[in-house]
């Protein structure tokens, strides 16, 4: 197994990239929400209508999508006839969806899957374009047109589904919450309790953070790297987000690490518009190809981006490929 070595940033690099964000990416940094007179940021609480939501939540089937296909309906057709895929994806988050500092390329686990799906879908892969989106606009990326498919560890969600269509899921993901290496919270209950804790806006971190209501204030930012940027500047206590997006926070940064205990267990997929059946259809059938491509499919790149920065009780890829 190919294991490859990864060169750490210091501080102000990553405040550099995530300023990049601003730019590239489609936002940066947000203030927190909402503010007093005095403009302290306040805890975000669930209103009755996000309780409602929740309850709701409890009883909808994320595990629905269409069979896997490897015809060309409408929505394909469409976007062969225009001659570009445009996926969303990140820049921003180290061996998922980053930007190369060397080569200026992306790279990473989802960068790898939505490579593979322009290709096997366009059959070109000068026919694909890797568009960044922040995560607070994957969906309107998608609603709006900008984008075709979204490949940026967006969560199925039954609030995400009301909005979007998902393909089968393509990995198992928890909750986590990373702090300054100072902090002596021993796990996540003690991190965030009474604490001025980050997440991004549209995530599930926020409904999490939301439903607990432990944490003594929430801000919200627009990319999840913001996160990191300002723990880094002593104005937040703790982030909440991805467990391997956390990993790869800590991997980046050694003045950081991550907590014991975890939230929410959840599986992420590819997002699509949701008059898009066939598109749905075909993705689905490029994810079962990749997973059983020994070669050079998921194996392979969970080996080499996630696998080797993982606690060492966590390194199974069995613990990450969903069972369906």
């Amino acid at each position: 197994m190919r294991r490859r070595s990864v060169r750490t940033r210091p501080a102000a690099a990553l405040a550099l990239l995530a300023a990049g964000a601003a730019v590239l990416g489609g936002g940066g940094p947000s203030g927190a929400v909402p503010a007093t007179a005095t403009g302290a940021p306040q805890a975000v609480r669930p209103t009755g209508q996000e309780q409602a939501g929740q309850e709701e939540a409890e009883s909808c089937d994320l595990t629905s999508t269409v069979p896997p296909s490897t015809v060309d309906g409408t929505a394909v057709k469409a976007i062969k006839a225009k001659g570009t895929l445009i996926i969303g994806v990140d820049q921003n988050s180290y061996r998922w969806g980053a930007r190369n500092p060397n080569t200026g390329e992306l790279e990473g686990f989802d960068i790898d899957l939505a490579r593979a799906i322009g290709a096997a879908v366009m059959g070109d892969p000068a026919k694909v374009v890797l568009k960044p989106v922040s995560t607070a606009g994957r969906a309107d990326a998608l609603t709006g047109n900008q984008v075709d498919l979204i490949v940026r560890t967006m969560t199925i969600s039954c609030a995400n589904l009301k909005k979007v269509a998902f393909s089968r899921s393509y990995f198992n993901i928890k909750q986590r919450v990373l702090v300054p290496r100072s902090s002596t919270a021993k796990n996540l209950d003690e991190a965030i309790g009474g604490k001025t804790v980050c997440a991004a806006d549209g995530s599930v971190a926020k409904d999490v953070l939301n439903a607990k209501k432990s944490a003594k204030q929430l801000v919200l930012v627009t990319n999840q790297l913001d996160c990191l940027v300002r723990m880094q500047l002593g104005k937040v206590d703790a982030t909440m987000t991805d467990d391997e997006l956390a990993v790869g926070q800590a991997a980046q940064d050694q003045t950081v690490k991550v907590v014991d205990g975890f939230e929410q267990p959840e599986t992420i997929g590819v997002a699509m518009r949701q008059n898009s059946t066939d598109l749905t259809a075909r993705v689905n059938q490029v994810i079962s190809d990749y997973y059983t491509d020994k070669d050079k499919g998921w194996q392979k790149s969970f080996e080499r981006w996630v696998q080797p920065y993982l606690p060492e009780n966590s390194k199974d890829p069995g613990l990450y490929w969903p069972a369906r």
